[in-house]
């Protein structure tokens, strides 16, 4: 039985002409906001509107206040509705990696520090948050999350990707599809798929085998789907098995559609369509690309195609009719699914209530405290607040708000949030009374570390789309800095300095002992040149407009660290890539220079506090199995653990890789208290492609592995599968 959305889409759709339907499924751009603008556009054009990405204010100084942009998408909606005889309204979409990217709304932690929270829950309030930001304003579809899963962090988008796992990048984009469906908010999972090639080159042609591109690259959006609602989806700018994604029907018809289900439309990345044309010269002309990519299941073209370009395919005999209502009535029925058409205009009044009101806030912190991981630490950490009386403060990182130049909003331009505050401020606010805070330039490490109590290294790595790297070691930053050459920088800068920051941490190593490095980053790092040097290391990523109070109360001790890595930090770059989850060695062989072994290990993460493990426990219900144990806080803070369930297949069909993740559970405990916890497997975490790409429960044997990383176990036991049936095999 087809849904009511579905009946009122065909029914519209069977009153429209032909030129009314290319008009649904052409998109636009809004670059401008201004009256002549408005009157100038035709607005029939376009069933697509961008005015999030690039509209901030007319005045430079400022970003658009909720009120203001509510307002402006409501004039456009409603000019649109007037030009159309069934005055039907455009979806507004916008980018919303870490937060929606119009106007000033609230900034969460990047996703590769969402991913490191272990929380799905968290991540989901996070979508619901964006979600709501969206709506209430008239963007009613987000350009994410996005859930390629990053093998190799060379490529520079791994700074938005949840990172090296299926199942981690699998959850996280769940839950931020689920945040944001819930609020009307379609959201749109990308880039499907893969989107980047050989040593981490962003939207190279993929390489990657069908079963590779199955069992790792696909379960992500499939997941999103199937478990999360979404109802679009990005085709990438890449080609997988020589043909590009916008048109590659083995992945938009057959795969996506026949194998999965999935009922909502397809939008090209922004000029996909025309790289079908322009970069992998298909064809000669753009309206032979579209047409390309219409028959091969694409919907949309973003972020503008004309109507002349779609008519021109059509005239030519390229597409027909049907192709034209097949993608329209999907747009139409996403329209009448997220109530648009009902309920087409936003109340900028309530814009002013809901965008970045306290409880988003207060999101926004707590799940800034929840990404961070404790990499190093020899004692040094947490600092006590009545101890220390001069705190030495060194690297760009500590003078910028901590979100990441990458689809960062407004905060771009150097918009920032009046009570957001970068990490020197937030120092000198929390130790005010109690230490002198002293920020200084690097060329001053040397003078100034040695007579501070401690010292702390911020450091900042520009990473995002189009910065893809071939060295991973902190790059040499320019920075400005007075012309006044005063040993404390306190006021505004005027003049640029070249610093390297490696050379700058070794410094504050060799002159104060009690010295910490914080990483302001989008993926791992070389720390090879300095580590050895430096007591404690705390990766924050970017957290986030509340990302410096969190800093400052995780070195300080009010918060406990609790993140866990969701991706694999190497010792160099001639590693790469380095993932946990590989398939056997055929030699067992490794590089001369090293083992292979990484610095850090997928899932690991160190506490203030300790935990103990007890009373484990295993059962197995046909096709289920679940793991019990006793979790007690047993050590002097309040804190939290993730706990981790891998598995790790053998006598399977085919070879399996040594270890993959199948189950974790973050938990909260006070300071001595006990709870016990229950991980379940479901049946799927023992399906497997067999040798003819059968995907299902097939017999094998597995080691279950309970622990706290990838890499340190305290549980195990062994299961068998046969016929679809878990037993226990008897150690």
């Amino acid at each position: 039985m087809e849904s009511q959305y579905l009946s009122r889409a065909k029914e519209l759709l069977s009153k429209m002409t032909l030129e009314e339907k290319i008009f649904q499924i052409s998109s636009y751009i809004l670059l401008e906001m201004d009256d002549n603008y408005e009157n100038v556009r035709d607005h029939r054009q376009g069933n697509y509107r961008n005015p999030g990405h690039f509209m901030h204010s007319d005045n430079s100084k400022r970003p658009a206040t909720p009120a203001e942009v509510t307002e402006r998408i409501n004039k456009d909606v409603r000019l649109t509705m007037e030009a159309q005889p069934h005055g039907i309204p455009p979806i507004e979409h916008g980018e919303a990696l870490h937060g929606a990217q119009w106007g000033m709304a609230t900034c969460f932690p990047q996703p590769i520090g969402m991913a490191s929270t272990f929380d799905d829950e968290i991540v989901e309030r996070i979508g619901d948050v964006i979600g709501k930001e969206c709506a209430v304003v008239g963007v009613r579809q987000a350009l994410m999350p996005v859930v390629n899963v990053s093998r190799d962090c060379r490529w520079g988008r791994t700074i938005e990707t949840f990172g090296e796992d299926v199942l981690l990048s699998s959850n996280m984009g769940v839950s931020i599809c689920r945040g944001l469906q819930k609020n009307g908010v379609i959201a749109t999972p990308k880039h499907f798929a893969d989107n980047y090639s050989h040593g981490g080159r962003d939207s190279n042609a993929s390489e990657t085998s069908e079963r590779a591109m199955r069992e790792i690259y696909l379960k992500p959006f499939e997941k999103c789907f199937k478990e999360g609602g979404a109802m679009s989806v990005m085709a990438a700018y890449n080609s997988w098995d020589g043909v590009p994604c916008s048109c590659n029907e083995r992945l938009l018809k057959d795969i996506l559609r026949g194998e999965w289900g999935f009922e909502g439309f397809v939008v090209s990345d922004y000029g996909g369509v025309r790289g079908v044309c322009h970069s992998h010269s298909l064809v000669d002309a753009e309206w032979k690309a579209t047409a390309l990519c219409l028959k091969g299941g694409l919907d949309v073209d973003l972020p503008r195609v004309s109507y002349d370009r779609i008519k021109k395919a059509y005239d030519e005999k390229w597409i027909t009719e049907e192709d034209i209502d097949r993608a329209v009535l999907r747009v139409l029925t996403a329209k009448f699914s997220i109530g648009l058409m009902d309920k087409p205009f936003a109340d900028p009044k309530e814009a002013e209530k809901v965008v970045r009101c306290d409880k988003h806030k207060n999101i926004a912190l707590e799940s800034a405290r929840r990404s961070m991981v404790l990499l190093k630490n020899d004692g040094v950490l947490p600092f006590k607040k009545d101890k220390i009386k001069r705190l030495a403060v060194f690297g760009v990182g500590a003078s910028i708000l901590p979100v990441g130049k990458n689809y960062s909003g407004p905060y771009l331009r150097e918009w920032i949030a009046d009570d957001a505050k970068t990490p020197v401020e937030f120092f000198r606010e929390y130790l005010d009374g109690y230490a002198e805070v002293i920020f200084a330039e690097d060329d001053k490490i040397e003078e100034l570390a040695s007579w501070c109590d401690a010292a702390i290294y911020m450091t900042t790595v520009i990473e995002g789309e189009g910065l893809d790297r071939s060295d991973i070691r902190l790059p040499g930053v320019t920075k400005k800095a007075q012309k006044d050459d005063g040993a404390i920088i306190v006021g505004k800068i005027e003049m640029e300095v070249k610093t390297d920051q490696e050379e700058s941490i070794r410094k504050m190593t060799r002159a104060n002992p009690n010295s910490v490095v914080v990483l302001l980053n989008g993926s791992p790092v070389d720390m090879s040149g300095w580590i050895d040097g430096c007591k404690a290391v705390l990766e924050a990523w970017y957290p986030g407009e509340q990302g410096a109070q969190a800093i400052c109360e995780i070195l300080f001790g009010e918060v406990c660290p609790s993140g866990k890595l969701p991706i694999t930090f190497p010792r160099n770059v001639g590693q790469l890539p380095l993932f946990y989850s590989v398939k056997p060695s055929g030699r067992g062989y490794g590089y001369v220079e090293n083992d292979g072994s990484p610095l850090y290990n997928f899932g690991y993460g160190l506490s203030y506090t300790e935990f103990k493990f007890d009373d484990f426990k295993h059962e197995y219900d046909k096709d289920t199995l679940s793991v019990s144990m006793s979790v007690e806080n047993v050590g002097e803070y309040d804190g939290a653990e993730v706990v981790q369930v891998y598995v790790s297949g053998y006598n399977c069909d085919v070879v399996m890789p040594c270890l993959e993740l199948k189950g974790y559970k973050r938990v909260s405990l006070k300071k001595g208290e006990k709870t016990s916890v229950q991980i379940i497997l479901p049946k799927d975490a023992f399906f497997y492609y067999d040798r003819k790409m059968k995907y299902g429960m097939h017999n094998g044997e597995y080691k279950i592995l309970v622990g706290n990383s990838s890499s340190s176990f305290f549980y195990s036991f062994n299961v068998s599968v046969r016929e679809g049936i878990i037993t226990e095999i008897n150690n």
